[in-house]
């Protein structure tokens, strides 16, 4: 495993894969080994794009990120992920209350 791969948590699979759909590229390929070279603006888009996958942003979602070097519309997107994952746990505290009611049914039922 590659310095940045352990400083960053990304595999190399995962970075050569972002290279390819061009949203982390190497800031420097050696042509004879091939071997990939990442400076420091790398690592922060790194950080950034470990985030924005454990929040669950999709490859287009965090793409479109990455599109707006400014950043500016960051927060919108990380808000609106933030109220999607509100209505999913909403959604699963239903499932979750439904689960119940049709446990308690079945107990009725059997006395």
């Amino acid at each position: 495993m590659s310095d940045f791969s352990k400083m960053t948590g990304l595999s190399k699979e995962t970075l050569r894969y972002y290279a390819e759909v061009k949203l982390l590229e190497p800031a420097y390929i050696h042509p004879v080994n091939n071997y990939r070279y990442y400076d420091d603006g790398s690592y922060f888009l790194a950080v950034l794009l470990v985030k924005l996958r454990r929040f669950g942003f999709t490859i287009q979602e965090m793409i479109s990120v990455m599109e707006d070097e400014s950043f500016a519309h960051l927060e919108d997107l990380l808000l609106q992920k933030r109220n999607n994952i509100e209505v999913q746990i909403e959604d699963l505290r239903l499932q979750i209350e439904e689960i119940d009611e049709f446990i308690a049914s079945g107990r009725e039922e059997k006395e």
